[in-house]
């Protein structure tokens, strides 16, 4: 069912650097574990679609999706920000990793089937979106992945596996964007793996110029 997105509130801000909603379609997917939220930007023309993920403590309104979403609908990709079923079922705390990646394998399938048919597929996200989107990239067929502040590492916490192999794991042309003085650290660059580092901590709420210039770059390379 699709139904006019409702709009977040002007200059309104959550942990996640939370901003003011694009107008969007919305569609319901269901998931194993529970319904999804689909907010769907159409390309008039679409050459390729961009999957997109939030924060673990935010949503799809963080202002680096808004603008990454911007990019690609500009640059003639449809765009579907992907609401996780916890927050969609009001919770803050995010699912375990084998509930977020079933859901978002769910609503890849659902999508590939229906409004993103017969397009190449890139996915992505911000922080724990964009770990959900390299450990299943393989599963829905993805031609490439964008990570938004992926986390290598919690703040202050040496003794904590690095997340590394996650992004290792992709096996597609990766896109890491991260701000020079994120807490959770900046990943190397890698065999296919590409890394801009911006102005800016873990919310890229700044220096959007270069990340506009970056996303535009990749995205016309990759698609």
């Amino acid at each position: 069912m699709t139904q006019e997105a409702p709009q977040a509130g002007a200059g309104q801000q959550g942990p996640d650097g939370d901003g003011a909603a694009p107008p969007a379609d919305v569609v319901e997917v269901a998931t194993p574990h529970g319904p999804a939220r689909v907010h769907l930007r159409r390309a008039a023309t679409p050459r390729a679609a961009l999957m997109l993920g939030h924060g673990a403590g935010g949503g799809v309104s963080a202002k680096d999706l808004v603008l990454a979403a911007d990019v690609a609908v500009a640059a003639d990709l449809s765009v579907a920000l992907v609401e996780q079923p916890y927050r969609v079922a009001g919770r803050r705390a995010p699912a375990p990793a084998r509930q977020l990646d079933a859901a978002w394998t769910a609503v890849a399938a659902h999508l590939r089937e229906a409004d993103l048919a017969g397009l190449p597929l890139v996915v992505g996200g911000r922080s724990s979106g964009a770990r959900v989107a390299c450990r299943t990239a393989g599963a829905v067929g993805a031609v490439a992945v964008l990570c938004l502040a992926f986390p290598l590492r919690p703040p202050g916490k040496a003794d904590r596996p690095s997340r590394l192999p996650e992004l290792d794991g992709a096996g597609v042309p990766t896109l890491v964007v991260q701000g020079a003085r994120d807490p959770f650290g900046v990943p190397p660059r890698g065999p296919g793996r590409e890394v801009v580092v911006v102005e800016g901590d873990h919310s890229l709420a700044k220096d959007h110029a270069a990340i506009r210039a970056a996303l535009v770059r990749w995205l016309t390379e990759v698609v």
